[in-house]
């Protein structure tokens, strides 16, 4: 099962926001999968909506876990209404083409979950029901990078009672250290910031490229001058470029901005793609999100 930790204006004493899920492994062992075209590929991935109708188990567990993470002060968020939310707007696309280039992108449905329930952390919490035991496990993963920044396991014996009360009391012993880890996560991103990755293209109708010079400087170069400028202790890796290519990692952005509104990697992007668009650039740029954590900038048109 997956949690999915939100947070508006994450403070240091606030708890995110939890929407839950099943995990990959409960899914495929469940058959709840589906798959999609991911640029020519295709991919298995969980069927949610399926498994939030079918699986009788799949409520009760959901409920009691709540319930649980509630009471550690953590806020619920209904994960199978979000997912109703998103199948209601038959006009969402996996695919965005540029209106005359035809360049492909695509999101995978989590990812597309991610970006529109706007996800810090998932926890995926898997169980195995055994004869005369029950042992799960948790594990807690940055959904802006996908990096593991908490874990916890267990095994009780099996009682009378329902499957999601002994699953509840489960996790519950073994918690504590869980959410120490989650804490010292949160603390952390207080003081470096949010990780994202900002990824830089071209149209190839566009008549310039990241080398193209402006007032006697590489365009590239200008990029980078503005992440040194508005990065949290200026922390970014150019990890490839080319005259068409630029690929910035471990991008560290604030979480809020001057203003105080929170900011995730799309509003970061946003302002690079505001700066980019006055003199002496005058670039048209389209803004894509690729899940939560990685923002597209694509130059030359729309």
């Amino acid at each position: 099962m997956t949690l999915l930790f939100l947070t508006n204006a994450v403070g240091a004493q606030k708890k995110p926001t939890l929407m839950i899920l099943p995990s990959d492994n409960w899914c495929t062992q469940r058959y709840f999968t589906t798959e999609y075209d991911n640029q020519g590929v295709m991919e298995k991935v969980p069927n949610y909506r399926q498994a939030f109708q079918e699986d009788l188990e799949l409520g009760p567990v959901i409920s009691k876990i709540g319930e649980l993470m509630t009471g550690l002060g953590y806020s619920l968020k209904d994960a199978e209404m979000e997912l109703k939310n998103i199948s209601a707007r038959t006009a969402e696309d996996n695919v965005t083409l540029s209106k005359s280039s035809g360049a492909q992108f695509s999101e995978s449905p989590l990812d597309i979950l991610k970006r529109r329930a706007k996800a810090d952390i998932i926890v995926q919490l898997g169980w195995v029901v055994n004869a005369s035991s029950i042992t799960f496990t948790l594990e807690a993963f940055d959904a802006y990078t996908s990096k593991r920044i908490a874990t916890s396991s267990g095994t009780v014996n099996r009682t009378a009672e329902a499957i999601p009360i002994q699953l509840q009391q489960a996790v519950e012993r073994n918690i504590k250290p869980f959410d120490k880890q989650m804490d010292g996560f949160y603390s952390k991103m207080q003081s470096n910031g949010r990780e994202i990755v900002l990824t830089i293209r071209t149209w190839d109708n566009w008549e310039n490229d990241l080398e193209s010079e402006y007032d006697g400087d590489e365009l590239l170069n200008y990029i980078q001058q503005w992440l040194t400028q508005n990065t949290v202790k200026q922390q970014f890796n150019l990890s490839d470029a080319t005259e068409n290519f630029a690929q910035f990692e471990q991008v560290m952005i604030p979480l809020k901005n001057e203003k105080g509104v929170a900011m995730d990697a799309r509003s970061f992007a946003r302002e690079l793609q505001k700066y980019l668009n006055v003199s002496p650039f005058n670039i048209t740029t389209k803004l894509m999100m690729r899940g939560l954590g990685e923002a597209i900038l694509v130059l030359g048109e729309k």
